[in-house]
């Protein structure tokens, strides 16, 4: 019986994702994909009881859920493109629409939300806002490094 000690073998990756100047983009961009599914996930489960709180209809918080869902879906296959900047950039527009799109839907009566609903939209308002920032400093980081 033999025994190889203290041999050690070390290997590096060379990995075109794992380029330390698209880090923070890849992750923000899946993290963004993952709870934007995960909240469609429970938006969709839990359709009824929200409604009541929102005001919107059962079908409406299941057709959000899909959509949420769907979305964290691409943006997830998105965040593993090799060339990430143009693919960022599009994410911070969407991003930035997608806050204009709920700070006005919590400010107009186009759907009939209740206080719990206007309040919800303003909250996924900050969230896409919040994704927007990190995307855009990760688009900037590529940027810089180009």
């Amino acid at each position: 019986m033999s025994s190889v000690a203290g041999m050690t073998a070390i290997t590096t990756r060379n990995h075109p994702f794992s380029d330390s100047t698209d880090s923070l983009l890849r992750f923000a961009m899946r993290v963004d994909a993952t709870l934007t599914g995960v909240l469609g996930l429970a938006f969709a489960a839990m359709a009824d009881p929200l409604g009541r709180l929102t005001g919107l209809t059962s079908a409406q918080g299941y057709i959000a859920g899909a959509a949420f869902v769907l979305c964290g879906l691409v943006v997830h296959a998105l965040a593993a493109a090799p060339d990430l900047r143009r693919v960022g950039a599009g994410l911070v527009a969407f991003n930035v629409a997608s806050t204009v799109g709920f700070i006005a839907l919590a400010e107009t009566a186009v759907l009939p939300l209740t206080m719990f609903g206007s309040i919800t939209a303003l909250t996924g308002g900050l969230y896409t806002a919040t994704f927007a920032v990190l995307q855009y400093l990760g688009v900037r980081r590529l940027e810089a490094h180009a």
